[in-house]
């Protein structure tokens, strides 16, 4: 059967509604808004081929990535790519059959995305993070619907073949919203002229980017001993902050703003054109259909030439800590549990982390096919799980920035591969939380 996406304002106020059934590799990303306060689900509904047919893109063309030149390898890259190319033979042990790997992994129940963020612009960081998590073997990186970013992650991937020519290929992702209601398109903004020169600056402290950076300027022929006549220089790094919103309540002054806004269609339209794009996350408030149907509408003719559509709405939380994940981990046993819930692959989201794979396996739903404490299977295929995979943020974010910060910047920009051992490190960190998931063998055996 094949897999059409419905146009009508009422199908799409019900994401179950806007597709039939059917696998074929390709696949539609519906992410409802939150529901009695359990937290947000992520369903990844497959598509039909026939939408990729359509377009002015064959096939073949948008599925392979146009390489950069790669740069020259370190003989001190060996580790590197003896962990690399263990978790590549770890995931060649698993393949079977003719479908994709990333679809494959769904079923599995092993699927894991790196989300770079939304609104997370620092093309260097998105590069570095693309290349460490692609090889450490995600199926999937999530980012910001900019030329510039695009460009970043696909560079980053790149590198990462070079090093590993065997390496698999991610999809990527650009995320886009149809209003400007959704937390993940807001920045925020203030004047550090405005803030007390005697101010502790806790929205610096509390802010999981660094993106706010404030410095204590002297004015006149005062000294810093007097801060009451200094003043602060300065404020938001706009392409580091990704909307998390933690700076707003710490303010003592009330000083900080956010910002809102929706990413350009026809900009978006154009970077689904490429073929190093793949798939295109919308976020929606799910509240009504006319700003979605007008984004679609302004995106129809690009969307054949992608693999996979989504939808999504979930604030960021994942590095905060083990309570972040048991909201969504509740969320997944609730949906687990209906025995008429929509068809599809379901990913985890929002609030995931390091405990999120020991909480599903205490809740039972770590790959497995049947909910706990029942007999029969409730999956749609005899060999899908009831859990899909997961994906990272925040928290996969974290874990390299502190790799990344202890690299020595030159110009400005920060390229790991030029550092093996802070390659190697990263990589670890990634694969501490990417490993799990995929069931690759013990760390000291990948190094």
């Amino acid at each position: 059967m094949t897999r059409t996406v419905s146009e009508s304002s009422e199908s799409l106020l019900n994401p179950v509604a806007t597709v039939d059934q059917g696998i074929d590799g390709r696949g539609l990303f519906l992410h409802p808004r939150e529901r009695n306060g359990t937290g947000l689900w992520n369903q990844i509904f497959p598509i039909s081929r026939s939408h990729f047919d359509s377009g002015e893109v064959a096939e073949g063309e948008a599925m392979a990535a146009v390489p950069l030149p790669p740069p020259p390898l370190l003989a001190s890259h060996a580790a590197v790519r003896a962990a690399a190319s263990a978790v590549c033979r770890s995931r060649r042990a698993r393949r079977a059959g003719d479908q994709p790997p990333q679809v494959a992994a769904l079923l599995r129940g092993d699927w894991v995305k790196l989300i770079c963020g939304a609104s997370f612009e620092d093309a260097a960081d998105v590069r570095n993070l693309s290349l460490v998590y692609t090889l450490a073997g995600v199926d999937c990186i999530d980012c910001a619907a900019d030329a510039s970013v695009v460009g970043a992650v696909n560079e980053g991937i790149d590198v990462a073949a070079s090093i590993i020519p065997a390496v698999q290929r991610p999809w990527v992702m650009v995320s886009v919203n149809d209003d400007c209601r959704d937390l993940h398109f807001r920045k925020a903004e203030f004047d550090p002229e405005d803030c007390p020169p005697d101010c502790s600056k806790p929205c610096e402290k509390v802010c999981p980017a660094d993106a706010i950076s404030l410095e204590s300027v002297m004015v006149g022929e005062h000294t810093q001993s007097d801060p009451l006549h200094g003043k602060f220089k300065g404020g938001v790094l706009t392409e580091r902050c990704y909307g998390c919103g933690r700076c707003l309540p710490v303010c003592p002054y009330d000083r900080i703003r956010a910002v809102s806004y929706v990413r350009d269609p026809t900009t978006t339209s154009e970077l689904l054109k490429r073929n190093d794009v793949d798939a295109i996350e919308i976020h929606t408030t799910g509240k009504g259909t006319d700003t979605f149907n007008t984004l679609w509408n302004s995106l129809r003719e690009s969307i054949s030439n992608v693999k996979l559509v989504a939808l999504d709405g979930r604030p960021m939380s994942g590095d905060i800590g083990r309570g972040a994940t048991r909201e969504t981990v509740s969320f997944a046993v609730h949906m687990a549990s209906v025995s008429e819930r929509p068809p599809g692959f379901y990913q985890l989201a929002g609030g995931t982390n390091s405990y999120t794979v020991d909480c599903l396996k205490k809740a039972g739903l770590f790959r497995s096919t049947t909910f706990p404490g029942t007999a029969t299977s409730e999956m749609i295929g005899s060999q899908q799980t009831l859990i899909g995979g997961i994906a990272y943020g925040g928290y996969a974010r974290k874990i390299i920035g502190r790799t990344l910060r202890k690299v020595p910047a030159q110009f400005g920009c920060v390229r790991i591969e030029d550092h093996p051992e802070h390659l190697l490190e990263a990589l670890q960190e990634a694969l501490s939380l990417v490993g799990p998931v995929k069931g690759y063998p013990a760390l000291s055996s990948l190094s």
